[in-house]
């Protein structure tokens, strides 16, 4: 066995091998990450006449030495491969400098339902793997920890249509598809020129979340980098349309009321009459509220599209995922992340990709999460991932400098 640097073509040759390799270890990434300022580097371990193992390793410098990463990865063709992976992998680190390693694994540690039960045994061989070594592990952990999720939601759309995607999702999750689909939004991506727009949605949101977004020149890199594969897609609404399906909706109402009054005049006692009659009454209750919010909102925002929410979405073979998203909560009673959310299954079923990755959770499930509860609507499972691996080949200069830093700061 022999850990081996790869071209472009065998390592994308290698990955297509494997039956689990998240998009962050693809060659769009990797092109990312040279635009972003990383040496990125394709490393494999062959063995018994193949690449048994490959994984996306970048780098930069830091003080002292250099920042080795590979961000969930390495993917393998067989489990039993990893071990001599990940050791020659220390080896090169510290040949070529590197201050600290560090590796965060896309293996599944466990599975659980959609409400957070257990759905595996967890499988502790696969730290041991690693901490045997000497990587220290970060833990267990819930949240965000480094910013990145270890806790995935995932929805298989295996076997699923276009006709009955809808049908798979929760018993909430299906009403909410349905308002969605009423209000007339309408999906659109963006051209790389109009990137802008994406970029305000996510500062509003991360602003009001409290959390970093990314910058505007990372999601034009992003858009260069991954073309085709990725989707920056935004929801509108135009609320003069809007306006008039509601006044069309209201007469249409009108029509089935008369009918029914002239029904109720022939049989004054019937109650699936009167019965109806009610309903069609809330009904236009309803409509003439909305068509009263309607006119407000054309009196605010004028008859042009607005746009509600907008969603990074990213393609591979494998799966279709979920990266980044905002939304202005002025409009949140039209659900456009729903409306964003069920185009995404509808475009990997279209590309015939097996499964939809909504990415992160805080795996916590005491009805704390709120995005959890939204990811609920669409009745997938959970994936627990391995966390932080670190490893310092030179563990005494790391200490040094550490703590040089430290008294610099109290400084």
């Amino acid at each position: 066995m022999v850990l081996v640097e790869l071209s472009k073509e065998d390592y994308s040759s290698a990955l297509s091998q494997f039956s689990e390799v998240s998009f962050t270890q693809s060659l769009e990434m990797a092109e990312l990450l040279r635009k972003r300022g990383f040496k990125v580097r394709f490393m494999g371990l062959k063995a018994d006449g193949a690449i048994q193992v490959a994984g996306l390793l970048y780098s930069k410098a830091m003080a002292g030495g250099q920042h080795m990463e590979m961000n969930t990865g390495p993917a393998s063709r067989d489990l039993a491969y990893l071990k001599a992976f990940y050791q020659a992998l220390q080896a090169f680190a510290k040949k070529n400098g590197a201050l600290e390693l560090i590796i965060k694994p896309y293996d599944t540690y466990q599975e659980y339902t959609s409400e957070g039960e257990p759905a595996s045994q967890e499988r502790r061989d696969l730290l041991v793997t690693l901490t045997d070594l000497g990587f220290q592990h970060d833990g267990l952990q819930t949240g965000y920890p480094g910013g990145e999720p270890d806790w995935l939601y995932v929805k298989s759309l295996e076997g699923m249509t276009a006709q009955n995607l809808r049908k798979s999702f929760s018993k909430k999750g299906k009403p909410l598809a349905n308002k969605a689909a009423s209000f007339g939004t309408k999906l659109r991506r963006l051209k790389r020129s109009e990137l802008p727009i994406f970029k305000e949605i996510t500062s509003s949101t991360s602003e009001r979340r409290d959390y970093s977004d990314k910058s505007l020149d990372y999601y034009e890199d992003f858009y260069d980098a991954f073309g085709d594969n990725c989707e920056f897609m935004v929801a509108e609404i135009n609320f003069q349309d809007y306006l008039t399906n509601l006044q069309n909706d209201l007469g249409n109402l009108g029509v089935k009321l008369s009918d029914l009054e002239e029904k109720l005049a022939a049989n004054p006692d019937s109650r699936k009459y009167q019965n109806m009659k009610k309903e069609y009454q809330a009904q236009a209750e309803t409509f003439e509220k909305r068509i009263s919010e309607a006119k407000e909102l054309i009196a605010e925002h004028g008859s042009e599209d607005v746009v509600m929410a907008g969603s990074l979405f990213v393609y591979t073979a494998r799966e279709a995922i979920y990266l980044f998203s905002g939304s202005y909560t002025e409009f949140n009673k039209f659900y456009a992340p729903v409306a964003l959310q069920e185009h995404v299954m509808l475009e990997a079923i279209r590309r015939d990709i097996p499964t939809y990755n909504f990415l992160g959770i805080q795996g916590v499930f005491d009805g704390s999460d709120g995005v959890l509860r939204f990811k609920q609507n669409f009745n997938g499972s959970i994936v627990r991932k391995m966390g932080t691996f670190r490893y310092y080949p030179r563990p005494l200069k790391k200490k040094a400098i550490d703590s040089v830093k430290k008294l610099l700061r109290r400084s």
